[in-house]
């Protein structure tokens, strides 16, 4: 009964005195009764056999008292007493060379293993380093003198009995090492103290490290925005299509260059962000808030505020080279124009401040008034052409031609010109009809023909101006249309041939009339300019032109079709691209939510899903080649399609923003799973009571659908209780639940978590119950990276009661988990 007192450390009932048998007895029965209500079962152990001195039975009642007082509350992650015990013994000689402790008997007949577990804990009273395998007997003796004289145990064993034992008593062994356990117990509990306080420091450390990096990823990519921006906003027109060309191409490659690795960051930085958040959360910690002007939010708004520009930035590229490509063919228009009328009125006011009619013959002056008649005709069928001119250089000044000056410059001239010329026709008419009654009858022959050739040479001028007039056209109907023209002028030709005989046969006739009546022609026809000549001359420029144009017709018909094949072409593979992108992101929203299977299979299914996705790309950038190659083409239009090619770019992107922002939730599902504990079928059950209340299989609940869900999973919700989850799962109010706040709600619910008391609780058992801890105690019990970190943190502890330098571990406890500033 002594023993057991000592041993358990309790009182027992008073023992019957007297040296009777039967006296014995009781006192015996009173201790088999003590132990029975500490939960241990005697079996065929009697205390007749005790006080009959049976050995047997006393050896057996003693162990069984050892190993319910001493070893049963021995306890290592949950194991049995024997298998917590040789865990522990396990974990402690690791390190140690020639140990190996896989049993209590004859893994400790060298006395390394004891020496070790002494070392291990009192490195200052045995120097393993000296001990030698083949020396057990000297190695359990010392093990055996130091636990004696250090450690208070008593030499319970005999190193020659071990040793010359083939395998040595197991009990005794492990009764002997239960010593070792309970004399190390207390340093057993501050290293657990400490590798709890190294884990949430490791934690803190981790997520510091995550939020600088999302700081210095947010900063950049905020820049290359900021710089990128005003390179967009810039439309400072240049002058030449060339110029324009080059900015088209530039454009051309920060979009395939530049642009594309900036998307991968601003996708990395929304994981990132994402991860970060779900590691704080699963670590108890507050939510991670970005400097001002960096959350994810506002890198998402200066992104859109890029796709905005660059979408303007490249609809005014494509108007400007319409621009230029419409000024530089009026501005070549504009310039033969201009050489034909300035060639037709080279020298016409000379001719008309001439006074020649005054010293003339009747014959001549009648002639001079009929040449002037023929001038008047002539003057005002280039009537039009003047005004085409004024009307090109207007088009011209409204289309900001770089060289408008010039361009007025000469216009203003020919106007001038036209209207002085208009002036001095009516001068010279009013002075030949002064004289006019003076003259006699002029040949009616050569009348007759300056009359008719007059504008027969215009409608050859005319035709000579379009047959050579340049076209732009963008579609084959454009040109189908000037062909026709053309091929209604080629029409008229037999009638203008006729023209020509009729015209030149009044040539004819005064030819014959003059060699009939012995006419001597000094000069040439006095009513015009023209000989029948000039006008064979011109027909056959006309001739000549005609299979010219043909040529350039069927040249650009030839082109247009080129181009309608390059519509075609990108038609062709838009109308398969562009649905299957819109089929993609639906299958997404689908997958995220029916997806079956544990998270390591869905998260394999979604990475192959994805890597399907990235395989596409060639497809993107075939699509990407033809769409530049109908810009080179100037194509600007595709009747075939809806789809353009920025509609294909900005449907590309999401998709794999979605695809990767759906993997991201995957893993962050598993994060929260391995580090609160849950298992693979609670998830599964949150995810099947998830989509049976996703009514509309949009992957969000309805409040009311969701307060369905919590009833059903056996919540007793009120009103006030109901808001109070609702704040926590839809915390900016957008009226609907998502899979991840689910989650992360019954992960908080059904999850054990690290919390600001476990930490200050495991500090005070670093500082034996002080309220303070010392550098010295830090740097002692943490690794150095971890004291190193707490002793930068940590304000001083005020107090009287504190020696200098003391740390306050309470106020640094709470601020690791957003309970006050760190």
């Amino acid at each position: 009964m002594l023993l057991l007192e000592v041993i358990s450390g309790e009182r027992l009932p008073k023992p019957d005195k007297g040296k009777m048998r039967f006296h014995k007895i009781a006192n015996v029965n009173k201790a088999l009764d003590f132990i029975c209500s500490k939960g241990v079962k005697l079996v065929s152990i009697g205390a007749e056999e005790i006080v009959d001195g049976n050995v047997k039975m006393t050896l057996g009642m003693i162990w069984t008292i050892i190993l319910r007082f001493a070893i049963q509350d021995i306890s290592v992650e949950e194991t049995s007493a024997k298998e917590g015990l040789l865990l522990w013994c396990q974990r402690k000689t690791a390190p140690y060379r020639n140990v190996n402790v896989q049993n209590f008997h004859i893994s400790w007949k060298d006395g390394l293993a004891l020496c070790a577990l002494i070392h291990r804990h009192r490195p200052d009273l045995i120097d393993y380093s000296k001990l030698r395998k083949d020396d057990p007997i000297g190695n359990l003796n010392t093990a055996f003198e130091v636990a004696e004289k250090f450690l208070d145990i008593p030499k319970m064993l005999d190193a020659e009995d071990i040793v010359n034992t083939p395998k040595p008593d197991e009990k005794a062994i492990m009764t002997y090492v239960s010593c070792f356990y309970h004399a190390f117990a207390g340093a057993e509990q501050a290293e657990t103290a400490a590798n709890r306080i190294c884990k949430v420091l490791a934690v803190n450390q981790e997520n510091e490290k995550l939020m600088e990096e999302y700081e210095k990823l947010a900063s950049e990519l905020l820049e290359w925005i900021r710089r990128t921006i005003p390179w967009l906003e810039n439309r400072v027109a240049e002058q030449t299509m060339h110029a324009m060309q080059t900015k088209l191409e530039d454009f051309r490659d920060y979009r395939r260059v530049h642009k594309p690795p900036k998307v991968q960051e601003k996708c990395q930085l929304e994981i990132n962000f994402n991860t970060l958040q779900t590691k704080l959360r699963l670590s108890n910690r507050p939510a991670f808030m970005p400097s001002e002007g960096k959350m994810v939010s506002d890198i998402a708004n200066a992104w859109k505020g890029l796709e905005q520009v660059e979408k303007g930035y490249e609809e005014w590229l494509l108007t400007e080279i319409r621009r230029l490509e419409r000024v530089d063919h009026l501005a070549e228009k504009f310039k033969q124009k201009c050489t034909l009328h300035e060639t037709w009125t080279s020298g016409k006011e000379e001719l008309l401040i001439q006074k020649d009619y005054e010293s003339a013959s009747l014959m001549e002056v009648r002639a001079l008034m009929r040449k002037h008649e023929a001038f008047e005709s002539d003057l005002a069928a280039h009537q039009d052409r003047v005004e085409q001119i004024a009307a090109i250089a207007q088009e011209l000044n409204e289309l900001d031609y770089f060289d408008s000056t010039t361009i007025n410059a000469r216009c203003q001239a020919i106007c001038d010109q036209w209207d002085n010329l208009g002036t001095l026709t009516q001068k010279r008419r009013d002075s030949l009809e002064r004289v006019e009654k003076l003259w006699e009858t002029i040949d009616q022959l050569y009348l007759e023909f300056a009359k008719r050739a007059a504008p027969f040479n215009n409608w050859m001028d005319g035709a000579m101006e379009d047959l050579q007039d340049m076209f732009i056209v963008h579609s084959i109907e454009e040109i189908q249309s000037l062909i026709t023209a053309h091929d209604q002028f080629k029409a008229t030709l037999p009638e203008a041939d006729k023209e020509r005989m009729a015209t030149l046969g009044i040539h004819s006739e005064v030819l014959k009339i003059a060699q009939t009546y012995g006419i001597k022609l000094v000069a040439e026809n006095p009513y015009t300019g023209l000989s029948a000549q000039d006008i064979n001359n011109k027909w056959e420029t006309v001739k000549q032109l005609v299979p010219m144009r043909d040529q350039m017709l069927q040249e650009e018909v030839a082109r247009q079709q080129a181009n309608e094949r390059l519509r075609r072409q990108f038609a062709a593979q838009a109308n398969i691209i562009g649905p299957w992108i819109q089929t993609k992101m639906e299958e997404i929203g689908h997958v995220s939510i029916d997806i079956a299977g544990s998270l390591e299979e869905q998260m394999s299914s979604l990475k192959t899903y994805e890597q399907n996705i990235v395989n596409y790309k060639s497809n993107i950038d075939k699509l990407e080649g033809d769409h530049q190659l109908s810009q080179e083409g100037l194509i600007f239009d595709n009747k075939h399609t809806n789809y353009t090619m920025e509609h294909i770019r900005v449907g590309w992107e999401q998709l794999l923003t979605t695809i990767a922002r759906t993997i991201n939730e995957v893993e962050n599902q598993i994060l929260t799973r391995d580090a609160k504990g849950i298992s693979q079928e609670q998830l599964n059950e949150f995810r099947a009571s998830f989509n049976h209340f996703d009514r509309k299989r949009s992957g969000l609940m309805e409040p009311d659908d969701f307060r369905a869900c919590l009833i059903s999973m056996g919540y007793d919700l009120g009103e006030v209780e109901f808001a109070r989850i609702m704040t926590l799962v839809d915390p900016n109010n957008t009226g609907v639940v998502s899979f991840q706040a689910f989650i992360d709600f019954m992960t908080r619910e059904t999850a054990e978590t690290d919390t600001a008391e476990q930490v200050m609780a495991s500090f005070r058992i670093l500082a034996s119950d002080k309220t303070y801890i010392t550098v010295d105690e830090l740097r002692r019990e943490l690794p150095p990276e971890q004291a190193d970190y707490c002793i930068s943190r940590m304000t001083k502890y005020i107090g009287s009661d504190a020696p200098p330098g003391a740390l306050d571990y309470i106020s640094f406890s709470s601020a690791l988990y957003g309970e006050s500033d760190l």
